[in-house]
Formats: structure tokens, sequence, C-alpha cells
């Protein structure tokens, strides 16, 4: 089965640029998306309904602003709008879709790139967030996680780690959190199958960024661990070029 997870950074922006003929050509079973920035009814999903996707929403209440959606091929047996925090909720950040053998939860992160006071409320999301996972995985086992987390775990994960030691998704104490995360159980699926260097999710519009491959990975499929026999691959997708992130694929037996 083929799990995709893409920060479309404007699903209708992306659209425009062949998103739909990408999809419906690249054998995807179920992608995740971040940062939609619409609402349901301002998209035309007919592209999807035609080619037996089913399509699930969780928009911001803020028009145009975060969002995250599911497109399956495989209907879920149950789908879960939110994490039941009225703060991140309103933002539109977290959508579950339980399956046979697994359960997939999209996320798109917050950044902290606007100032102190958002970067502590993304702080304060991952403090929250842990412990909303580890309480979920007693409920929901074989959980992936899947999105834009807006952090770089290691200095691998970045083109320039001594400069950017001291920009918000590079933080010592938000890299000390994805340590915690991957000390408790969790797997970065895409570190199972690749330890290399220069492997990138997301590159900035400015100088040229993308083609020097001057990028950060700041988008994963994480796992639990009960799940680690089944993953078969994964990778990245740099030359599918809808958005300022690339599509990151992770492939399971469930």
């Amino acid at each position: 089965m083929k799990l995709v997870s893409y920060n479309v950074n404007g699903i209708r922006a992306a659209v425009k640029k062949g998103f739909d003929e990408w999809l419906l050509n690249s054998d995807i079973d179920i992608i995740a998306l971040q940062e939609t920035k619409a609402l349901q009814e301002q998209v035309d999903t007919s592209f999807l309904e035609e080619n037996d996707f089913e399509h699930y929403w969780f928009s911001a209440e803020k028009k145009g602003y975060s969002g995250v959606a599911i497109f399956s091929k495989v209907k879920p047996n149950h789908v879960e709008y939110g994490c039941n925090i009225s703060a991140y909720d309103q933002e539109g950040r977290a959508l579950r879709a339980d399956f046979d053998g697994f359960s997939l939860l999209n996320v798109y992160m917050p950044s902290g790139s606007s100032g102190d006071t958002r970067q502590d409320f993304k702080m304060q999301w991952l403090a929250d967030f842990f412990e909303y996972i580890q309480e979920l995985r007693k409920e929901i086992p074989n959980l992936i996680i899947c999105g834009d987390f807006n952090i770089c775990h290691t200095e691998i994960d970045i083109h320039n780690p001594k400069t950017n030691k001291n920009t918000s998704g590079f933080l010592p104490e938000e890299r000390e959190w994805m340590t915690n995360l991957f000390n408790n159980q969790w797997i970065d699926t895409f570190r199972v199958f690749e330890p290399n260097p220069h492997h990138y999710s997301w590159w900035s519009y400015r100088a040229n960024a993308r083609n020097n491959n001057k990028g950060w990975r700041i988008d994963y499929f994480v796992a639990d661990e009960a799940l680690k026999e089944k993953l078969t691959n994964a990778s990245i997708l740099p030359d599918v070029k809808h958005s300022d992130h690339c599509p990151i694929v992770l492939e399971i037996n469930p």
C-alpha cells in the first residue's frame, strides 16, 4: 500500500500547477495533505470522485489558512476530525483515518517562524501533541503519523545546520522533542531506508534554493515501532513541484 504526505501550500494553487493530474497518474492509495488553505466547498473535487477517491477535509476557521485533508482509494473504517483541543482544532491541524491494520494521523504542526508568540504556541502544541499521541496509541494500535512537522531533527536533515542553529524549525528544544519522540518507540520511517544526507522536503522560494538543493527535511512519516516489520519502503519526491514542499512516500504491507 502506497501512502503519501504532501504540504501543498494551497490545494487550489496546486491544482492549477497540475496536482490533480499528477495524483491520478501516481498509483497512490492514500494521500494526506497539509496546508490546504481552503474549505471543501471551495475546491472542485470531481477529479477525486470520478477516480474512486474518498475525501475528507478538516479546514481552519480562518479562511485561506492551514487545513488538512485525506484522499483515499480505501474507505476508512472511521474518520476523526481534530484532536479535541480547541486552540488547535480551530486551525485545522489534525485529521485521522482508521483502516484495517493501521491508522493514519495527518498533522500540520505550527510554525514558529513569524515570532515569539507563534513559537510559544508551537512549543505548547509539541507538549500537548506528544501527550495526545501517547494516549492515542493505547486506544489505536499500529498508528502512523504523517505531515509537516516544521522541524528538522538532525544536522543531515538541513542544508546548513550551523547557520540555522538559532532558527525556528532547528532550535535545540525542537530537535530535542524529536529525539524524545523517537526514543519512545516511534520510528522516523525515512531513516529506516535512507541514512544519507541531502534529502529534503522543503525549500525556500528565495535564492534558487530548490535548484541548488538547499533545503530542509521537515515532512515525516512516523510509525509506531510495532509496524516496523510492515514497512517496505520510504522515499522523497523532490522532482514533484506543485508547492514549496514535495511529497514524501511510505510503502507498507499492513
